[in-house]
């Protein structure tokens, strides 16, 4: 059966080229189209969507408030159309923080022409949306002391996600403390939203948080997200460990890919490393786990309850790639106790 669609956008040519990329992959339809949240509650009701796309700015109501109100009163997979600006993605990331499983970027400009050449990224977000646990998000983890100070030389946490990745990154890094290992992260996202991501983060935990920019020493503290259309690397460079990037074809569709991370983290980091891989569609970072787990790392996945999606961890248990899987609250804990040489018992 198709995944049935509700495009919520005050634009006639966003709907109307919207409708034409999701109705040219047979598994989605689009059952009903909305200009703005008061039609679209009414087609909710009649219509039963599957997923919801929405757009950010509209008339009559704002649309964080629409969907504030609709996950408090009828939740379902909504997937947000945000501008490609700095507005638009703060916008964007108060939407994952009320319950939005992902995004689409809308361009300022030939917007019919961009998201044809996104159709198939498009449906892929709609696949992964209609699988996605909705509702209310879990309490966010209080962020942990400095504690006793972290064993071994320079160790290297490499972290991958996909959707719902930007909430569950938030909830671990607000869990480590300031002292924490340097960390290299891989979160699907495109371009233009990365930046603003990793400065949100940064606002928000004890950790210094940046996009990469390749060729950065990777130090305690310090936190180097892949930016939107580069593949993020570890690479070691005498007794340091730093950051490069690569335009190299995209992995598993993707752009970082998380693949790619955890490989190089295996060739360059071994047993120096921690490998967690969190909530996501699709299989990317399963070999790379596998990969880093064969040359000694530790490595955590984040457990089916906890994730939004849970097809990226899943694919890494099947490999056998993951010494341990957790719920999302309790691997800041585990990567902690792992480094100071206190590992706990399995959660």
């Amino acid at each position: 059966m198709a995944i049935r669609v509700l495009i919520v956008d005050d634009s006639a040519l966003v709907r109307q080229v919207l409708r034409a990329v999701i109705d040219s992959h047979a598994d989605l339809e689009v059952v009903g189209a909305a200009a703005d949240p008061y039609i679209a509650r009414e087609l909710i009701r009649t219509l039963q969507p599957d997923v919801l796309t929405l757009d950010v700015e509209m008339p009559r109501m704002d649309g964080l408030v629409f969907l504030e109100k609709l996950m408090r009163l009828h939740p379902l997979p909504v997937l947000m159309v945000s501008s490609l600006t700095q507005t638009g993605s703060e916008a964007t990331f108060r939407a994952l923080e009320l319950g939005a499983v992902d995004f689409i970027g809308k361009p300022k400009l030939n917007i019919a022409r961009e998201l044809e050449h996104y159709a198939d990224d498009i449906a892929h977000r709609i696949r992964a949306a209609a699988q996605a646990r909705v509702g209310a998000r879990a309490p966010v983890c209080v962020r942990a002391s400095g504690g006793a100070p972290l064993c071994g030389t320079g160790p290297v946490l490499c972290i991958g996600a996909s959707t719902g990745g930007t909430e569950a990154l938030r909830e671990l890094l607000l869990a480590l403390p300031p002292d924490a290992p340097g960390i290299v992260i891989a979160q699907h996202m495109p371009p233009g939203f990365t930046r603003s991501f990793a400065e949100r983060l940064d606002r928000l935990c004890a950790l210094r948080v940046v996009e990469a920019q390749g060729n950065e020493r990777i130090l305690p503290g310090h936190v180097f997200i892949a930016p939107g259309d580069a593949h993020l690397l570890l690479r070691r460079c005498g007794a340091n460990y730093k950051t490069a990037l690569s335009d190299a074809p995209p992995r598993n569709r993707h752009r970082p890919a998380v693949d790619i991370l955890f490989e190089s983290a295996a060739i360059s980091a071994g047993k120096n490393a921690i490998g967690v891989i969190l909530t996501g569609m699709g299989r990317d970072g399963a070999r790379g786990l596998l990969a880093m787990k064969r040359a000694g790392a530790f490595t955590i996945a984040q457990d089916e309850a906890s994730c939004v999606v849970y097809g990226m961890p899943r694919e890494a248990v099947r490999l056998g790639a993951v010494c341990d899987e957790l719920p999302l609250a309790a691997i800041a804990g585990r990567v902690l106790a792992r480094l100071r040489g206190a590992d706990t018992p399995r959660v």
